[in-house]
């Protein structure tokens, strides 16, 4: 059996007071991670500042990026077995975060809001959690 095709997605991870922020796109129900696709060329660190400033409007800096891990889980709304394999990292920023283009709101969130995300953004609050990042 071949491996499933994979989505490949860069995420940030920013944390504040023990509460990770999510945003939701228009028209969607859960959150993610700020984030996305990366387009043909750009290196990991070049996705994610392009897509945080496009979501949410604050500048990265990319020399503060540091990796929090790699994840992988079936993507979400998807019954073909597509696979989503997100890289994130922590980075500073400038700038106020304010939900941009398709992104309709943030919120700060906790593991007591793991029903609210996705399958993918459980892995990476389990994770938080478990290295005593995320709060209950």
């Amino acid at each position: 059996m071949s491996t499933p095709p994979f989505v490949d997605k860069i995420a940030w991870v920013h944390l504040r007071g023990g509460r990770l922020l999510c945003a939701r796109n228009h028209g969607r129900e859960r959150f993610y991670l700020p984030g996305g696709k990366r387009e043909p060329g750009e290196s990991d660190l070049q996705t994610l500042v392009r897509e945080v400033n496009e979501e949410l409007a604050v500048t990265i800096d990319p020399g503060s990026a540091a990796s929090v891990g790699v994840f992988e889980a079936p993507a979400d709304g998807r019954d073909d077995g597509m696979l989503v394999r997100m890289t994130c990292y922590t980075a500073t920023h400038t700038g106020e975060l304010t939900p941009s283009n398709e992104i309709a709101e943030i919120d700060w969130l906790t593991l007591t809001d793991r029903d609210r995300v996705s399958a993918m953004n459980r892995l990476v609050m389990a994770h938080l959690h478990g290295l005593g990042l995320l709060t209950d």
